[in-house]
């Protein structure tokens, strides 16, 4: 799968990491920043690069890495056709992507420790879109929000 990753200084290291294993499994990433944990770099930036590589077709999906997650989640979600969460647990990483299509995941760089991080995204990347109806329903509701058209009535 070919990924877009970014992150800021506070999730570099788990940034590089990540870079490294979906590497060495044979996924093409495409590195959006930072380099270095030693220059303090703002979450919205990161994260902007990363939406915008998945919805310029750059990449399938992306990864944004933050100090806790959120900031970088808050961020990648402004976005339309971006549908970002943070997941902490396997269950989430893929559910996400079954029911609900999330296309970037979000981490926490001082939450999420290198292996379960390895764990989080293989179960992100190995999630394919659940075609239920149920799920399309759903997701058909999310992009009305977008649009500012959902009718709750």
């Amino acid at each position: 799968m070919k990924l877009a990753i970014a992150s800021d200084h506070a999730g570099y290291a788990l940034k590089a990491h990540i870079v490294a294993y979906l590497a060495a499994n044979g996924h093409h990433v495409i590195d959006l920043g930072v380099q270095t944990d030693a220059v303090r770099a703002d979450y919205p930036d990161t994260a902007a690069a990363v939406a915008h590589a998945v919805l310029d077709g750059f990449a399938e999906r992306g990864i944004v890495v933050c100090g806790s997650g959120v900031g970088a989640c808050i961020a990648a979600n402004k976005f339309n056709g971006i549908y970002a969460a943070i997941a902490h647990d396997t269950y989430s990483a893929a559910q996400g992507v079954e029911h609900d299509r999330m296309n970037v995941l979000c981490l926490g760089g001082r939450i999420v420790g290198p292996a379960l991080a390895e764990q989080l995204v293989e179960a992100f990347v190995r999630a394919q879109p659940n075609p239920a109806p149920r799920y399309e329903r759903r997701f058909e509701k999310l992009q009305a929000i977008e649009r500012g058209h959902l009718n709750t009535q």
